[in-house]
């Protein structure tokens, strides 16, 4: 029942230990997830590395143990995973509980149980599989506080829009016409906004589950990112900062949908304004080669940690510096699925306190006038 690591010798030179035995403690050695075999008296007989990096007992400080002494787990008193096995005669799956570390530590974890049992039904051992789900739940603890301030930030944009257009109405014909334009100017900035955050959730849940219906066409790409040097010219004004676009060279025509691929340019230059200081410089760049459109966003921002920088794209996940910042945390993994659907990429370079580069890589397309 045991796969201890001990007793690594082939077939030849360990005549007790049959080529199925070594290939079968090869292969539960081998496997991401924490493994424990127990004996009939539930005492630990195997422990693979894994569960050594887990709980941070090494097989020989747990050979022979109970294994309720060294899981100490939050189901070990009462509603032991292996008893209720052992009862049933059944496999459980998937049970989440918590166990206890070596160094105290608790943490949560997913755990599967099976008893090994003879023709009679007499119990010879059983087999427990976990893994550490603190990952997971850290970031479900994260989604759930962003979709609470994603909800905060909409009722707060809401809030405006209605308390504005209440006083226009109650002021109707005793504003100034420049009174009013400032009015509606709040609204329709607030109405961009609600916007901007509900298309980031719309685009990346869509596009997971292949929902999302890409409406190609032929793209002329210095068009849309004039365009949007423009939209954001304004804001960076506002912010102190210097927008800068640079191109060598008309760029080919692309196929894309150009309104999702827009959506990829603006939610990177949204999130270089968001995290650039006042008199700094943001670079938008272009160029091609010879099969490819490349686009680039350069900021003097405070950078991106080096232990983020491998998770930036996922949703959900915001940086350690990025708390202090509103931001739904799906808008890069929007950008990047989207970038992906058009058979494009995108790669980031980035040093903490001295700003990011987000590339942007497209294929393109050359239209003749053949075509």
């Amino acid at each position: 029942m045991g796969f201890r690591t001990r007793d690594t010798g082939t077939p030849k030179e360990n005549k007790n230990v049959s080529p199925e035995m070594s290939f079968d403690r090869f292969v539960i050695n081998s496997i991401p997830t924490a493994v424990f075999s127990v004996n009939a008296d539930l005492k630990i007989t195997g422990f693979n590395p894994k569960a050594t990096e887990i709980t941070g007992y090494t097989e020989k400080e747990v050979m022979g143990s109970y294994c309720g002494e060294i899981l100490r787990g939050g189901m070990c008193t009462e509603q032991c995973p292996l008893q209720s096995v052992l009862k049933e005669h059944k496999p459980i799956s998937f049970i989440a509980t918590t166990i206890r570390k070596k160094d105290g530590e608790t943490i949560p974890v997913r755990m599967n149980s099976a008893g090994l049992f003879d023709g009679d039904g007499r119990l010879l051992g059983a087999v427990e599989s976990f893994w550490d789900i603190s990952p997971l739940k850290a970031m479900q603890r994260e989604r759930d506080n962003l979709i609470s301030m994603l909800a905060h930030d909409m009722k707060s944009s809401i809030t405006i829009i209605g308390g504005i257009a209440l006083r226009l109405l109650k002021k109707m014909g005793s504003l100034s016409n420049e009174d009013q334009k400032k009015h509606l100017q709040i609204i329709k900035k607030e109405s961009a906004n609600l916007e901007f955050m509900v298309n980031d959730f719309l685009d990346y849940a869509r596009l997971q589950t292949g929902n999302l219906q890409l409406d190609f066409s032929s793209t002329l790409l210095d068009k849309e990112l004039t365009e949007l040097f423009d939209a954001y010219q304004n804001e960076a004004i506002r912010n102190q900062i210097e927008l800068e676009f640079r191109t060598d060279e008309a760029l080919s025509v692309i196929e894309s949908d150009a309104k999702h691929l827009r959506r990829v340019f603006a939610n990177i230059l949204d999130n270089a304004l968001k995290f650039s200081k006042e008199n700094t410089k943001i670079t938008l760049t272009s160029e091609e080669s010879e099969n490819e459109a490349i686009i680039k966003i350069k900021d003097q921002g405070c950078g991106i940690d080096p232990k983020d920088l491998p998770y930036i794209f996922d949703a959900f996940h915001r940086g350690r510096d990025a708390k202090q910042y509103k931001g739904s945390g799906v808008g890069l993994a929007a950008a990047k699925t989207i970038a992906e659907a058009h058979g494009g990429r995108i790669k980031v370079e980035s040093k903490l306190g001295m700003g990011s580069e987000f590339t942007i890589i497209l294929p393109k397309t050359i239209k003749t006038e053949d075509e």
